[in-house]
């Protein structure tokens, strides 16, 4: 079975994630894609706004009803902060046949270098890079022992962001449309990211 992971802080979960599992799922041939908000993600320097239980519950408000999605806890229950090799590892020892993707921006693409014990890492997983606006995708740049293990997945540009939808909320401004409507109802309800 292969199986994406799509991972981040989902604060909130939006449109454009959605649509990069799906990309990801069907250029990368993928029978699952796994969504993993994390617990304290180590290059995010401010904390996630909304609780990892709210986060979480977004997730599982957006997903519903895609028989190829499903909602993984894994890093909230583990706690403390998330490392991709980490999760992997031992994602790797929970689920030995299966074949891990991750899914990543193409501005996350380029940064792979830099990430916590990669080269261990492209050993677990095949990296999915998703074209985004304004980052070149160009897995050429990257060092051999990187390359090899990334795939380049075509995405329509849409432009929309986490960090947008906070502040537009903070702003008094609607957000319907950027978000699923579950995932709306969820954030009224629970009044998060008002100013």
């Amino acid at each position: 079975m292969k199986v994406g992971i799509m991972g981040g802080t989902f604060d909130p979960i939006h449109q454009g994630h959605l649509l990069a599992a799906e990309r990801a799922r069907e250029e990368a041939g993928l029978d699952e894609v796994w969504f993993m908000p994390s617990n304290t993600p180590p290059h995010k320097p401010n904390a996630p706004k909304a609780t990892a239980e709210q986060r979480l519950a977004m997730v599982k408000a957006a997903i519903a009803g895609n028989p190829f999605f499903r909602a993984e806890e894994f890093e909230i229950v583990r706690g403390g902060t998330s490392y991709t090799v980490d999760t992997m590892r031992e994602l790797k020892e929970r689920e030995p046949e299966v074949a891990f993707h991750y899914i990543i921006g193409a501005d996350m693409v380029q940064y792979l270098p830099n990430w916590a014990r990669i080269e261990e890492l492209v050993k677990m997983v095949t990296f999915v890079g998703l074209a985004r606006p304004g980052y070149p995708s160009d897995v050429g740049l990257l060092p051999p022992s990187i390359r090899d293990s990334v795939l380049s997945a075509s995405m329509p540009q849409v432009d929309v962001s986490s960090t947008m939808i906070r502040h537009l909320r903070a702003a008094g401004r609607s957000i319907r449309y950027l978000v699923p409507d579950p995932v709306l109802s969820y954030i009224e309800e629970n009044r998060l990211y008002e100013s």
